[in-house]
């Protein structure tokens, strides 16, 4: 037991002794990581702790998207697509390319 106290003393096991115990923390670590970073991927326990704050869904298109599907799509005619167009237009501050402010 005195050897194991005493590394420098010819015999004990010296700093080896701490590579175990490091090796399983990282090990541990490596697999906490893994497990967190695929679980936030595919909307798991993570997306409950984001708050208002979170990312806006991409999937979700825009109101003005989709006024020009359904204008392309023939569901709307063109002076209904251009109405409609200018009152999102003021609703959301977009203005046309040309427009100057």
């Amino acid at each position: 037991m005195f050897e194991l106290a005493h590394p420098w003393s010819d015999g004990g096991p010296g700093l080896w002794i701490l590579f175990v115990p490091v090796l399983w923390a990282l090990v541990i670590f490596g697999v906490v990581t893994l497990l967190r970073r695929t679980g936030r991927r595919h909307g798991g326990p993570g997306r409950y702790f984001r708050g208002p704050q979170g990312p806006a869904r991409s999937d979700t298109p825009s109101p003005i998207a989709v006024l020009g599907r359904r204008f392309a799509a023939g569901e709307i005619d063109e002076e209904e697509y251009w109405r409609r167009l200018s009152v999102l237009e003021e609703h959301f501050g977009t203005g046309a390319k040309g427009d100057t402010p």
